[in-house]
């Protein structure tokens, strides 16, 4: 399946399965199309690259409240546990606003790897 359309999209969040218990509940993710399940730590004032990626889309959960994250055009203050859904080709970014380390977990949709990083803006120099 070739992910970053509109309608798979759709077909991720559906397989999203969410579970009540006495003590609360938890959210099951669609791992078998994961390439990779990540959680990610940026430090105060510190911002991964403007990147896009030729093989994977990729979908994050935020953990905490301090990170502006950047999708196509859209440039944002998520709330913690917001979903958020980076399709294939998107240039995309996240930076820490906070003032203590913030963090997503990531998972990525379709098999791919480190090296599946097209850089569009880094502050550390790296291509």
């Amino acid at each position: 399946m070739t992910f970053g359309k509109k309608t798979d999209i759709a077909i991720f969040r559906k397989a999203i399965t969410e579970n009540i218990r006495p003590w609360g509940k938890f959210r099951s993710f669609p791992y078998d199309q994961a390439g990779s399940i990540k959680i990610i730590t940026v430090k105060p004032g510190e911002a991964l690259s403007l990147q896009y990626h030729m093989r994977r889309s990729e979908f994050w959960v935020i953990l905490d409240e301090g990170l502006e994250v950047t999708a196509g055009d859209k440039v944002w203050q998520p709330q913690a546990n917001e979903e958020i859904f980076i399709p294939l080709k998107v240039a995309h970014r996240v930076r820490c606003v906070g003032q203590k380390p913030a963090r997503i977990m990531e998972i990525w949709i379709g098999k791919s790897g480190e090296s599946d990083i097209i850089r569009l803006d880094d502050e550390y120099g790296r291509k």
